[in-house]
């Protein structure tokens, strides 16, 4: 016996699924507020929830990750009256069994259930996995965990790997993951930076070549795709692979052969590819600056990680993981922190990402010497002065009331709810305006804000901003 749970709040679309739910032998528990919903997602015990778009204190899709990340790891099948084509896709996304448009039968509705109950039952039959290999991938938010899930997945197949970032927020960290729990693990994992590639040997360096093929050419040398034979290909940076070595990748992909310069033979290779870019692959196909037939051979499999802007629950947990590997690295006694140094970093907003933060944590450490204890004043001075400016132009004025003007001021607020609140004005007055200019268009709002449409929708969500401006 299952045990369901509907947050709706529509009382007749519950008495209906409870009804069906009953029906087929389950348990289930009605919510009709999200809030309610979210306390019972994360006290109970739920194989499946079935959960509405347009609830009166928000949208569904909002807390569907919370609820995806409740102990029991709950299906979630959403329901809704408001069929949306982006938010299908932004359900689908975040982990949604199933999308559901109202009105439905009854069997469209007990099918998904069925499903998504016997998949549960089979995924409790496997045998227990065997705990994933994630050195020096740190934190543990919601958004960190689905992106470790993902590798978990990743590692056991051998569909190509598209990982796609920002700059600094550890591509390689997660391609090397990938390749170090997959089957594998004991062979080569050979970077290739696209960036670095000098543009005449490119295909040198990628298929090699035998001596004599060019001037310098004083012997034989082996490609970086025949030394991943066996093992991983990591291209990162593939954005900047030029257009015509990317027609002569395409067919290494399709075929695993190549034939080096100045061969005469072709050479099979064996390997698995994975590849990272912090660039819009789909804006360059439509340029012309990426061929499409690649990018559709590379997301066979797609890994978009955060910035650590959107996660930064983590930062206390990863300066503690730097501050310790550097003060091992210099033969220093591990640093104590001072809560203002975790508030200090909490409150900036990391346009660098994690790789900003290690060499943030490596100053501040240099700066505190023999101190034991890190204060914000160890930090560079950039980052004290940009959390510093964002404090002053963000503080409320005193409220006055009164004949005589005196001065009431309502509870101060912490630097944290500060900081959000901010972020959280700016965020929907830049949306709002951003779908104004663009009327609409999801492409071109991407292309000029530089988010996915995963992020830019879910944020449409949060702030209830139209499409249409």
């Amino acid at each position: 016996m299952a045990h369901v749970l509907i947050i709706d709040d529509d009382e007749m679309m519950c008495d209906m699924l409870s009804t069906m739910v009953r029906q087929m032998g389950h348990e289930v528990t009605c919510a009709n507020t999200l809030q309610d919903g979210l306390q019972e997602s994360s006290s109970g015990n739920f194989d499946v929830v079935f959960l509405d778009v347009r609830m009166p204190d928000g949208s569904g899709l909002d807390v569907l990750p919370r609820i995806r990340e409740a102990s029991s790891s709950p299906e979630v099948i959403i329901i809704t009256g408001f069929g949306d084509p982006d938010g299908a896709e932004l359900a689908i996304k975040n982990g949604a069994w199933d999308y559901i448009e109202k009105p439905s039968s009854i069997k469209a509705m007990t099918l998904p259930l069925v499903r998504a109950l016997q998949y549960r039952e089979e995924k409790q039959a496997r045998k227990p996995a065997i705990a994933l290999n994630r050195e020096g991938i740190v934190g543990n938010s919601p958004q960190m965990r689905a992106c470790i899930d993902l590798v978990a997945q990743a590692a056991n197949s051998d569909a190509t790997v598209l990982i796609a970032a920002e700059t600094g927020t550890g591509k390689e960290l997660f391609a090397y993951a990938i390749h170090d729990n997959s089957l594998r693990a004991n062979n080569n994992f050979v970077v290739v930076d696209c960036a670095a590639l000098p543009e005449n040997l490119v295909e040198s360096i990628l298929f090699g070549h035998q001596k004599g093929a060019f001037t310098g050419a004083d012997r034989a040398q082996d490609g970086l795709i025949k030394q991943a034979h066996g093992g991983t290909l990591f291209l990162d940076e593939v954005g900047e692979l030029p257009l015509s070595t990317q027609s002569s990748f395409l067919r290494v992909l399709q075929e695993r052969r190549f034939r080096s310069i100045g061969g005469k033979q072709e050479i099979e290779s064996d390997f698995r590819l994975v590849a990272a870019t912090n660039r819009d692959l789909e804006t360059m196909v439509k340029y012309g600056q990426f061929r499409k037939e690649l990018l559709f051979r590379l997301r066979s499999f797609t890994i978009e990680l955060p910035p650590l802007r959107e996660h930064l629950e983590d930062i206390k947990e990863l300066a503690l993981y730097y501050a310790a590997k550097i003060c091992e690295r210099y033969g220093t006694d591990t640093k104590g922190f001072s809560p203002e140094f975790f508030e200090a970093l909490e409150s900036y907003d990391w346009p660098g990402n994690v790789r900003e933060l290690v060499n943030t944590m490596e100053r501040a450490i240099a700066a505190a010497r023999q101190d034991p204890i890190l204060y914000p004043k160890h930090l560079p001075t950039h980052i004290r002065i940009d959390v510093a400016k964002a404090l002053i132009s963000k503080e409320a004025p005193p409220v006055v009331s009164g004949k005589g003007g005196a001065a009431s001021q309502e509870r101060f607020p912490t630097l944290r709810d500060l900081r959000e609140n901010a972020i959280s004005e700016a965020e929907q007055h830049y949306l709002e305006d951003l779908m104004s200019r663009t009327r609409g268009n999801i492409k071109e709002a991407c292309t000029i804000s530089g988010l996915s449409r995963p992020r830019l929708y879910a944020l449409l969500k949060k702030y209830h901003i139209s499409r249409s401006g």
